[in-house]
């Protein structure tokens, strides 16, 4: 399915719904996934979405990621591979519900801080700073700056990886994590109180995140948007370091990677 047209069915779905105020009730929540099936990133929500209903199910909640051709679902949230101009249209019709980007890596979309928009990959800017970062201690080197890695192995990131290749049997990428990562902080948001929805979700996923990502650090959003998170520097298809860099930068100091505040 072509992006363009994805976006179209997925507006038309949530048009006809009664999105404003609506509260799923707990046993099931509904996530929509807008843009092409098929891909690393959509691959990613589908592992998120194994995990957390493995977890809801002793609390008796079921997740589900709602193609967007599917009729009767009222979502929680969307989860959105699709271009910038795509997103502007969503939050602008939606601002009710909270638009996660999983795509695109825009620095300006961080600049346009809109309330309910929230960007789990990394800015470009996130990814320019963690190498110039990781060059100044190492100029010699040519490594490129990632959110993610195959062969990464700690905190639990390689039973991750593990995971995801005997489920799709492909390796974890970028985006396939920041689909993965977006299911999961939802999920793990809602399980705390069920029947969030609306503005209170969008709220409480600005001001109480409680999430690690596989990556070792407590993850929280910026004013921007965008998730707080730790980088990999990778040279020769191997992992060289972690931004933020030891020795240059304090390595909790998670803002030194990209714009940290809305632009004045």
């Amino acid at each position: 399915m072509k992006s363009t047209d994805a976006v179209v069915q997925a507006l038309a779905l949530l048009a006809g719904l009664a999105v404003a105020g609506v509260v799923v009730a707990a046993e099931q929540v509904d996530f929509l996934y807008l843009g092409e099936t098929g891909t690393p990133a959509y691959f990613g929500a589908q592992q998120g979405l194994t995990e957390a209903n493995a977890q809801g199910e002793f609390l008796g909640v079921t997740y589900r990621l709602v193609a967007t051709d599917s009729a009767g679902a009222a979502p929680r949230a969307i989860i959105a591979s699709v271009d910038s101009i795509a997103l502007a249209e969503i939050a602008d019709r939606y601002p009710q519900l909270p638009v996660l980007n999983v795509g695109d890596g825009d620095t300006a979309l961080r600049e346009q801080c809109r309330d309910n928009w929230f960007h789990i990959g990394p800015s470009r800017a996130m990814l320019a700073d963690a190498e110039r970062q990781w060059q100044r201690k190492n100029p010699d080197s040519s490594a490129r700056a990632q959110a993610w890695h195959r062969s990464f192995r700690k905190y639990a990131a390689a039973q991750l990886n593990s995971r995801y290749h005997e489920q799709f049997e492909r390796d974890m990428n970028d985006a396939a994590w920041a689909g993965w990562a977006a299911v999961k902080l939802l999920a793990d948001t809602i399980v705390r109180q069920p029947t969030l929805a609306g503005d209170m979700l969008i709220e409480e996923l600005k001001t109480n995140l409680a999430f690690d990502g596989q990556k070792g650090t407590d993850m929280s959003f910026r004013e921007t948007g965008q998730l707080r998170q730790p980088l990999l520097l990778v040279e020769n298809d191997e992992i060289v370091g972690e931004a933020p860099v030891r020795g240059v930068v304090s390595t909790t100091n998670l803002d030194s990677l990209g714009l940290p505040f809305c632009p004045k």
